[in-house]
């Protein structure tokens, strides 16, 4: 197997609400066009050379005549707007329902349940930020060892815990009993491990993050890929997204870390799937409306993308896409139900509009295609009209 493919997601990247926004609360939510605006223009001149441009007008960025790549996007056809649900689109599974989300805290008897198999207290169990709640409950915390549980607008059940506390491996074990409780109709999408460091008044996150997903409830480009024997491999949180199934995965503290490990693996991958995620793009920046962040992270990455470009072989296509959107200027913190962007780059593209795709699944079929499996899930592969003639 000589041919590759490489997706990489950058994670709460949208470009323009979907047409059923309104259903979500996300009417006017453009993560990339209202960014343009809010910082004066945007410059990002090698994603505007790879066709950037040309999927939708944005300030500042050229819909230039020549494009490098080829350049689309997608819409999202899965109910809700999460990264799980993002990424099992992207490989080809749809879910028919949001996962549920929990504005007042979740329910009484599965907190109390989380405590009696954990052994430890609970408190919290509130809605916020993640970096707010940790200063208003790490001093208690630490004084009681009881875990802290909070959510936000999306669905995941959140578990903060002191390094200095609660060890990691009974932190990630605490997880893994939240994950087994949280059955339908308490189902959420993910419970994250918030391990987080420091003293009262001036506690951290650390990089130890990790995401307990609901397992994918239908084959996945992932398995299809397993089943031929096709390698799979992950940066970031994408083996989480998919509890492990298909795919083994190089977590990373940041989006640079995150770039780094990419070249790491393809300079050892002979063939198959590289998956990764980006995930400062929404962690970082897109939760907190953090413009100027959120901008400087697409600055980074746009000084990153020639260095990608440079180290694809001759039969690799290289997808830069996003899960769902994080608009920054937004006054919600939450995801937004947008189309997200679709830049194809490799030696074999033919630069050529891909159009807007009806669902997220055509580019995991695309690369079923690509790397020579039946599968396409719910997409329709647009192989054909990447491809130089």
């Amino acid at each position: 197997m000589s041919r590759r493919a490489i997706i990489v997601v950058l994670d709460g990247v949208g470009i323009g609400a979907a047409p059923d926004a309104s259903a979500y609360g996300d009417e006017g939510s453009n993560t990339l066009g209202n960014l343009a605006r809010a910082v004066g223009g945007l410059s990002l001149p090698n994603l505007e050379r790879a066709g950037l441009g040309r999927i939708a007008a944005l300030d500042g960025v050229a819909a230039v005549e020549s494009p490098l790549g080829a350049w689309g996007s997608m819409l999202p056809k899965s109910a809700g707007k999460d990264s799980t649900s993002g990424h099992w689109e992207i490989c080809g599974l749809h879910v028919s329902r949001p996962f549920p989300t929990y504005p007042r805290g979740f329910p009484a008897d599965v907190v109390a349940e989380f405590s009696r198999r954990t052994g430890r207290g609970v408190i919290g169990n509130v809605v916020g930020s993640g970096t707010e709640i940790i200063q208003r409950f790490g001093q208690e915390h630490e004084r009681t060892g009881a875990w802290i549980v909070y959510t936000s607008a999306d669905s995941v059940f959140q578990i903060a815990a002191h390094e200095g506390v609660v060890p990691l491996a009974e932190l990630y074990q605490g997880c893994q009993s939240a994950r087994e409780i949280l059955v339908a109709p308490n189902d959420v999408s993910r419970v994250i491990a918030r391990p987080f460091s420091g003293r009262v008044g001036h506690y951290t996150r650390t990089a130890n993050r990790r995401d307990f997903a609901l397992p994918p409830p239908g084959e996945t480009l992932l398995d299809a890929l397993a089943s031929a024997g096709i390698p799979r491999q992950g940066v970031g949180k994408v083996d989480d997204l998919f509890a492990g199934r298909g795919i083994s995965s190089e977590h990373t503290a940041n989006n640079a870390a995150g770039v780094a490990a990419i070249h790491r693996k393809l300079k050892e991958m002979d063939g198959g799937l590289l998956l990764a995620n980006l995930v400062d793009f929404d962690q970082a920046w897109g939760h907190r409306n953090d413009i100027a962040g959120f901008y400087q992270g697409l600055r980074a990455f746009d000084e990153e993308l020639p260095g990608l470009d440079a180290a694809l072989r001759q039969e690799d296509l290289l997808f830069i896409t996003a899960d769902h959107g994080n608009d920054p200027t937004t006054p919600s913190t939450d995801h937004a139900r947008e189309r997200v962007p679709l830049l194809a780059l490799g030696r074999p593209v033919h630069p050529v509009s891909l159009g807007e795709r009806s669902t997220f699944s055509d580019l995991g079929a695309t690369v079923a295609e690509w790397l020579g499996i039946s599968f396409r899930g719910r997409g329709q592969s647009f192989l054909s009209a990447l491809l130089r003639s």
